[in-house]
Parts: C-alpha cells; sequence; structure tokens
C-alpha cells in the first residue's frame, strides 16, 4: 500500500488535504501537523519522512509581513526547512510535493507568468519560498515538484474571502484594491489537484519541476469581494474600488499574480478550474453556512 505523508496538516490547505485523502482507502496517510512534525529539526523530520512513497509539504511560515520583520525565523521553516524534507527524501526514495507561492516572482508583468519565468520576489516571504523551491530542484531533481499558488481561500483558516463576508455584517461599504491581479485559488481543489499529481508521481507520468497550482481566469481583490458578495445574495456595489497605495503594509506585494498552466498537460492532467465556478462551488459546499462562506470548526 502506497504511503503518504502531509506536513501542515492542521493548516487550511493541510485539512483539505487529509480531507480528500481520507476518501482514499489505497493510500495509508500520516498526517503531521506543526505540532507534531518541527520542519527546522533534520533529525525529526529524517525519522517522520521514512517509510513514506510521497510527502506532500503543506506545512510553511504564512505570515507575510511577519517574514518582512524576522527573514531568518521566515527561512529557517519555509528554506531550511524544505531542504531537510528533501534531504530526508532523497535518502529514502520518496517524491516531495513543495507547495509554494506567486510572491517567488517579481509581480510586473502583463501576461501570465510561465512556469519557467525567471524568479525575483518582492518581499522576504518571497525570498523565504524561493529558498525552499531551490533546495527541492537541487536535492530532488527527479523526484521533486514544486506546485506554486496564490490567493488562496478555504474552509479552515483566515483568508481573503471569509474576512469579506464576515466585515458584510459590519459595515455597510468596503474599500478594496482594483489595481493587484490574481487568480482566486479554493483550498480543496487544489488538495485535489495535488492528490492527483502525488498518482501521475507514482506511475511515472509527471515530469518533476514546478507547477501552478491556481484556478484559470482572473480578476482583482475588489472582482473577488463583489463576486463573492453577489454568490451571497449581497449588493456587490457595497464594494469600493481603491488603490493599493492606500494600503500601506510592511511587505509590498506584487502587483501581477497570474500564472500560466502549460506543465499539466505533460502530466496528464488538465489546468485546475475556472475562478468564478469554483467560488460557486466553494461558498455552497456543505462546510458553507448562511451567516458564514464557511463553519470552521
Amino acid at each position: 500500500m502506497t504511503r503518504l505523508l502531509v506536513t501542515g496538516s492542521g493548516g487550511m490547505l493541510g485539512r483539505d488535504l487529509v480531507a480528500v485523502l481520507d476518501t482514499r482507502p489505497d493510500l495509508k496517510v500520516t498526517a503531521a501537523t506543526r505540532t507534531d512534525l518541527d520542519l527546522t529539526d533534520a533529525a525529526a523530520v529524517r525519522a517522520t519522512v521514512a517509510g513514506h512513497d510521497v510527502v506532500i509539504n503543506a506545512a510553511a511560515w504564512t505570515d507575510v509581513d511577519g517574514a518582512e520583520a524576522d527573514e531568518a525565523a521566515a527561512t529557517l521553516v519555509n528554506g531550511d526547512g524544505v531542504a531537510h524534507l528533501a534531504t530526508a527524501c532523497a535518502d529514502t526514495g520518496s517524491r516531495l510535493i513543495q507547495v509554494s507561492t506567486d510572491y517567488v516572482l517579481a509581480g510586473d508583468a502583463d501576461t501570465p507568468y510561465a512556469e519557467d519565468a525567471p524568479t525575483a520576489p518582492v518581499n522576504a516571504y518571497g525570498r523565504s519560498k524561493l529558498a525552499g523551491e531551490r533546495a527541492v530542484a537541487r536535492l530532488l531533481p527527479d523526484t521533486g515538484y514544486v506546485v506554486r499558488t496564490a490567493w488562496l481561500y478555504g474552509a479552515h483558516g483566515p483568508n481573503f474571502v471569509s474576512t469579506m463576508l464576515r466585515l458584510a455584517e459590519q459595515r455597510e461599504h468596503l474599500d478594496v484594491v482594483d489595481d493587484q491581479h490574481g487568480q482566486p485559488t479554493w483550498s480543496y481543489v487544489l488538495a485535489e489537484r495535488l492528490v492527483a499529481l502525488a498518482d501521475a508521481a507514482l506511475a511515472g507520468l509527471a515530469v518533476p519541476g514546478v507547477y501552478h497550482g491556481t484556478c484559470t481566469g482572473r480578476t482583482t481583490w475588489y472582482g473577488l469581494a463583489r463576486e463573492a458578495f453577489a454568490l451571497r445574495g449581497l449588493d456587490p456595489d457595497r464594494i469600493r474600488p481603491t488603490t493599493s497605495d492606500r494600503f500601506r503594509r510592511p511587505a509590498p506585494r506584487p502587483a501581477y499574480s497570474v500564472l500560466s498552466h502549460g506543465r499539466w498537460a505533460a502530466a496528464g492532467l488538465p489546468p485546475l478550474p475556472d475562478w468564478r465556478a469554483t467560488l460557486g462551488a466553494a461558498l455552497a459546499s456543505p462546510t458553507a453556512s448562511p451567516a458564514a462562506p464557511w463553519k470552521v470548526t
């Protein structure tokens, strides 16, 4: 029986990964939360990885502004921790699927970024995640996979969609930036795709390297907020467009996070679905409640 390890299983994506894998009786799954496994402990990582055929790493330092204040701490998890995983996988012959981010790119393009586009992160978080990508490429050239995602939302963690719908109950109008472009992605459909990639990797069908795990289409944060309001039966005109310079934050954000998805065809998999259809499915999912996008347990 194939053995699969999910690290970061207590997070938004990690919990969806466990839910998807619960439907697979052909797999023996180990779910490791941050409490269960400290990625900065090389010995613990080596012991945990042993005996597994595939590792999906959903563990990360995700505090973007916090990384700007302490890049070394972020890199210890997102860079060194991933290197520990990759080393352990190299020693045991396991395949590694590393979840990364659009933030490794400069965000100054006007056409979708290909998987082999030059990297040039504009903040500390992006640099820390790029260190992890490079570790996978260096240590696992034949069995390492990097899946970049962006604008992630889901049932099991704080995110932009849940924040907008919560604020809808508190404010008449919300000002949302309309000059950052990206691809909203439901964590559950990403989890499904990561498991499908694991299957393809084990079957020898997936070429190692970088994949872009975002939904197709594109919008802005303003457009996403309007769509979420409309799907909830709220007046989308309560959302007002504004610009990023109105919301100064410690870490700069890329203005353009639209990714292309050509690499999936090589693995025999289609791109992820359109972001609008996916958002509708997410808000209509069994975890949704009338008062909030999802009931978080």
